[in-house]
């Protein structure tokens, strides 16, 4: 079948250039990999389908202009992460979170601050890139392992993107499966809470018997801390300003700029000796104040604590370090364009809907084209919509309601984008933790158990309603 060959040529130079490069696959041998994969695509449709070129180019701008939103985003999350630390806000919730979180349960916390975060926020990006990124290093002062860390604080973040009213995949969904917001929530909460419920369990388990862990660090992270950066609960009014963007439903990209600006504000007033060292300069003055706040926005920074492992952690990016994530999404929605403008992606959907038995079948089979559209188009908004879209008529003639179709495809699409490395949200995530998609992989695991258990609960109900007295 010629329209897997690009689908088979990205996974095989994907796996060549991660075990050429490793991690640093994501500085350019991966988005070659993409665009290699795309031309292959692109000369089979043109030399076998006899598809115009115009179309193709034309479908692939469309599709990398639907990503311009997230870019931008994904800049001010650089910009507001460099901001934070620089200020002292993620410092101050490192410093004290150390002292508070007990080892044994900081997997278990982890996940359900992440939970509460996103559910009110309705945004996984933003939980992450927040107070996720202050756990990330309260666990690697407690000594946690960063792969799990990060699978904690991920499983949480997209508990709340999942179900949150507030979250724009979570309205997405229902209103692509033509389904009342409410009842798509209702509905999931089915299969959302035994998932949740488990992942819970398997991260306490985790955590208890983890040995390795203790507070062999939290002395030297508090002292570094405190010697560096002026700890105050002042530094936390940037991260309450933030929120109260966020109960206040500002779009995304007003909350993210105004909470980067007013970290910078902070940073200058809490800890101007940083700002102008920086700057490169011995005194604060303004010019130097304004220099210094431009580069936490905008490059690397690094401060000293007089701890190699801390100035690890303090260490920022800004926008400069966002830009190979840029460069993959770039590369990810050529060839999502070119797989959807060559007609290749709608191909290997209809095989797998031909491979339809039952009820069952046919929710195993919405599942397994989220995550594989995930894998395809590399943006999980595209996969939702064309997931419930292929399958609507389909769930109405086999007599099944649409929020069974809504739930199915935000338990296997929405969650599994941040499993997949070319995926935008696979690739951000990575990004703003520094913890590589396919090693954080393995322990996010709500995520991964979401898909199974919509497929188990949907069986279960299924065998229930056949054996009711007719």
């Amino acid at each position: 079948m010629l329209s897997l060959v690009p689908l088979m040529t990205l996974v095989a130079m994907l796996a060549v250039s991660i075990t050429l490069f490793g991690e640093d696959s994501l500085g350019g041998p991966n988005q070659i990999s993409l665009l290699m994969a795309s031309a292959v695509c692109i000369s089979i449709a043109i030399g076998v389908y006899k598809v115009r070129w115009k179309k193709i180019e034309k479908t692939i701008e469309e599709t990398i202009g639907s990503s311009s939103v997230s870019i931008v985003i994904l800049l001010l999350i650089g910009m507001m992460s460099g901001a934070w630390m620089v200020s002292g806000a993620v410092p101050t919730l490192i410093y004290y979170g150390v002292q508070v979180l007990a080892p044994e349960v900081f997997l278990l916390c982890t996940c359900a601050i992440c939970t509460l975060v996103s559910v009110m926020t309705g945004s996984s990006w933003t939980t992450i890139a927040t107070i996720g990124v202050a756990l990330l290093g309260i666990g690697e002062a407690l000594g946690v392992d960063n792969a799990w860390t990060a699978g904690a604080i991920i499983s949480g973040a997209y508990f709340g993107d999942k179900i949150s009213p507030l979250s724009d995949t979570t309205v997405l969904a229902s209103s692509a499966a033509q389904v009342d917001v409410f009842v798509h929530i209702r509905y999931m909460m089915k299969t959302t809470v035994p998932t949740f419920g488990i992942t819970l369990a398997v991260f306490l388990v985790a955590g208890l018997c983890m040995d390795n862990v203790g507070n062999t660090y939290t002395e030297e992270y508090t002292d570094g801390l405190s010697r560096t950066f002026n700890i105050s609960a002042w530094t936390m009014l940037v991260p309450v300003l933030t929120g109260v963007l966020i109960v206040k439903k500002v779009p995304a990209l007003v909350t993210l700029f105004v909470s980067g600006i007013a970290a910078g504000v902070m940073a200058v007033i809490l800890q101007p000796e940083i700002v102008a060292g920086i700057a490169g300069s011995s005194d604060a003055t303004s010019f130097a104040m304004l220099k210094g706040v431009m580069i936490t926005f905008c490059s690397s920074t690094s401060i000293d604590a007089h701890n190699a492992a801390l100035n690890d952690l303090i260490a920022t990016r800004g926008m400069s370090g966002m830009l190979d994530t840029v460069w993959l999404i770039l590369c990810a929605m050529c060839f999502g364009g070119a797989m959807t403008a060559t007609g290749m992606l709608q191909c290997i959907v209809d095989a797998m809907a031909r491979a339809v038995r039952g009820p069952v079948s046919l929710v195993g089979c919405t599942a397994a084209t989220g995550i594989s559209l995930n894998t395809m188009t590399s943006d999980q908004y595209m996969s939702i919509v064309l997931t419930a879209n292929m399958y609507r008529d389909v769930y109405k003639k086999m007599g099944l309601e649409g929020r069974l179709l809504s739930r199915t495809t935000e338990d296997s699409t929405t969650v599994t984008s941040v499993l997949i490395p070319w995926n935008t949200c696979g690739m951000t995530q990575s990004t703003v933790l520094g913890v590589a998609t396919l090693s954080y992989l393995p322990y996010c695991v709500f995520n991964y158990l979401s898909p199974l258990m919509t497929i188990i609960i949907t069986a279960r109900m299924i065998r229930r309603e056949k054996k009711r007295p007719k």
